[in-house]
């Protein structure tokens, strides 16, 4: 498969769109884990680690749910979506919960607080703004959602699928 004729903007688009996705997934571990959180009156740490685990739990499962669909195996799309996402959902939370943490009062104040919500937002468009290059990096040598991609052309019909145990 010759990849010269995408050009960096696949690469980009690959990259986004990988990103979107794990922003996608965080986002839901986070918000379910401040609900959690918050409906179970748990400390800031135990609402913390809730949501990051949620959030690598729906990250690694959006990026399975294609591979998957492939025709791969369980424990093969685990490892691919280990391999994709586990630094970008890593970063994700880390900028994450750390902007949520230097924003005065994000994390106390509640889910019907806007403050909660403007904060959220705002962290993950830095956390997003962030790992679109991390991805990218990734992508560009073969780490990350590059994984990933090889499993949708297959999925997509657009080739062959035995075509891939060149690579």
């Amino acid at each position: 498969m010759d990849h010269s004729t995408h050009g960096a903007d696949s690469t980009w688009r690959t990259a986004i769109s990988a990103t979107l996705h794990c922003l996608t997934g965080c986002a839901i571990g986070e918000v379910l884990g401040m609900i959690i959180g918050t409906a179970f009156g748990w400390s800031n740490l135990a609402t913390i680690v809730v949501s990051i685990v949620l959030a690598f739990f729906f990250g690694y499962a959006l990026t399975m749910r294609p591979v998957l669909r492939a025709g791969i195996g369980f424990g093969a799309a685990v490892g691919v979506a280990l391999a994709a996402d586990t630094v970008s959902i890593a970063v994700m939370e880390v900028i994450d919960n750390a902007f949520m943490l230097a924003v005065p009062g994000a994390l106390t104040a509640g889910l019907g607080d806007v403050l909660f919500w403007a904060s959220l937002a705002a962290s993950l468009v830095i956390a997003f703004v962030v790992t679109v290059p991390v991805n990218r990096w990734m992508i560009s040598r073969g780490r990350g959602h590059a994984v990933v991609h090889r499993y949708h052309g297959a999925a997509a019909g657009h080739d062959d699928p035995h075509e891939h145990h060149h690579h």
